[in-house]
């Protein structure tokens, strides 16, 4: 913070204001502007804010020479030095003060509502920043009488972060040549291999032996063939002696064995 009088700063400027005299309180009630003559002020120009160190001036000036006509130092806001009246956002009360410390009441006018809320929030914003600049040494001349939080990490200490990234997926498993296998779908079975043998006829897969295979080819309606167990069942009845009226001439035999091939 610099110190006091080393060097001015403007705050804010407005460059018409109209000043009015105004009649002593009678009692605590607040300032009303309906009590001045608002048709006739007494004086008009500029007005200017500055600041030195953490002391505000509200400077009333002349428009064209830039002579002082007033000033009120201000302290604190709000406070004496500055009041609003009740029946208007644009007048306020300034107490003036000259070299030898005398002090007036006069009421000062804006004739913008903007320009009365620039001058009132250009007060508010220096004595905000004066507030945090009182705070900020005060921390620094106790700071150090204080205990100390230290946050830094104790010999061997460690820390370990738990970074969330994306889940990777479980390797498949691979066959012995290095080629992934693809498993079969749940509650699914897999189907036989289809058979080697094509043919037109009904196929009727052979479950409980030669008689039942008999059994089924001779049921089918499409077949022609007839089924090879027959020779066999010939031959077992063939054991059997038989008159020689009975057997066959040998021509027969052979178109028998031709008809079964076919």
């Amino acid at each position: 913070m610099a110190a006091e009088g080393e060097y001015e700063s403007i705050l804010c400027v407005k460059p018409d204001v109209n000043v009015y005299r105004i009649p002593p309180r009678a009692s605590n009630r607040a300032y009303r502007a309906a009590d001045w003559k608002l048709d006739a002020p007494d004086w008009s120009g500029r007005l200017r804010i500055t600041a030195r160190g953490t002391v505000a001036y509200i400077k009333l000036e002349d428009k064209v020479s830039g002579e002082l006509f007033a000033q009120a130092p201000m302290k604190e806001y709000p406070g004496v030095a500055v009041e609003t009246v009740s029946d208007s956002s644009r007048y306020f009360v300034l107490r003036i003060q000259d070299d030898s410390g005398r002090s007036a009441f006069i009421g000062v006018g804006f004739g913008d509502r903007g320009d009365a809320f620039d001058f009132n929030v250009a007060l508010q914003d220096h004595f905000k920043w004066v507030k945090q600049e009182s705070e900020i040494s005060k921390s620094n001349q106790f700071g150090d009488s204080g205990p100390k939080l230290d946050l830094g990490f104790k010999e061997g200490q460690t820390i370990t972060l738990n970074i969330g990234g994306k889940k990777r997926d479980k390797p498949r498993p691979q066959g012995s040549a290095g080629v992934g296998l693809l498993l079969p779908p749940p509650g699914g079975k897999i189907a036989p291999p289809p058979s080697s043998g094509s043919s037109n006829h009904n196929t009727v897969p052979q479950t409980a032996g030669i008689a039942t295979s008999c059994l089924l080819e001779l049921d089918s309606s499409n077949s022609n063939t007839v089924v090879q167990s027959n020779q066999s069942s010939d031959l077992l009845w063939g054991d059997f002696s038989a008159p020689a009226s009975s057997v066959p001439p040998p021509s027969s035999t052979q178109s028998s064995t031709n008809w079964i091939q076919f």
